[in-house]
């Protein structure tokens, strides 16, 4: 073989060498369109190219949410796992609101809707009305399921659209005002712990109970 023919050969395979370099140098470093935009994410998020973190979801918020219970089926956890009437009822602060619910016929009602949300009257709110009155309430099973159907709404109210004006499964509508973590809604009831996770709703627990107009 002459020294030409070698050269020749020899310059074709260095040729080659560098042609697969730069095809392997252009894939590592990312230069389709999804690789190049999925950089260009990570780096505009996290300063030095770290990657970010996973954002959490919104967490329950308000003075009340310390005497949820911590662990089992009545703590945020738990009551994340359950149907809303369902979750309620491991709650010990809402066991008048869920008798009520009961005593309404509700409880298929509540578990079964999707993306709702439900101001929930504590124990204490419910003590709030007159013996005789809140009797008379519970036996009247129209005026009652009126009355409940009044603390739910269609949607899952976040703090973030929790202010304003809102329609009522009942037909009527209640306006929240404030911001996190202080709302009040109708201009009398406290949400005392919102915010707070069910399988199918939001739930804001309230300290009055909620009257739709007559």
């Amino acid at each position: 073989m002459s020294a030409n023919t070698r050269s020749r050969r020899t310059f074709t395979a260095l040729l080659a060498a560098g042609t697969l370099a730069l095809t392997l140098g252009a894939c590592s470093t990312g230069n389709s369109p999804s690789s190049t935009s999925a950089s260009a994410s990570t780096a505009a998020a996290m300063p030095g190219g770290a990657v970010p973190a996973a954002v959490p979801a919104d967490e329950p918020f308000g003075a009340a949410c310390a005497a949820v219970p911590k662990e089992g089926a009545g703590s945020f956890n738990g009551m994340a796992k359950d149907p809303v009437a369902t979750a309620a009822s491991n709650n010990p602060l809402l066991s008048t609101l869920v008798a009520a619910v009961k005593q309404a016929g509700l409880v298929d009602t509540l578990n079964s809707a999707q993306d709702i949300t439900v101001f929930a009257p504590t124990n204490d709110a419910f003590a709030k009305i007159p013996k005789a009155d809140l009797d008379a309430l519970l036996a009247d099973k129209a005026e009652l399921t009126k009355v409940l159907t009044y603390h739910v709404t269609p949607g899952r109210l976040a703090p973030s659209s929790l202010a304003g004006a809102h329609k009522t499964l009942e037909g009527g509508s209640l306006t929240a005002t404030g911001s996190e973590p202080d709302f009040t809604v109708n201009g009398k009831s406290k949400v005392l712990c919102g915010n707070v996770q069910t399988a199918n709703a939001t739930v804001h627990i309230v300290d009055t109970v909620l009257m739709p107009a007559s």
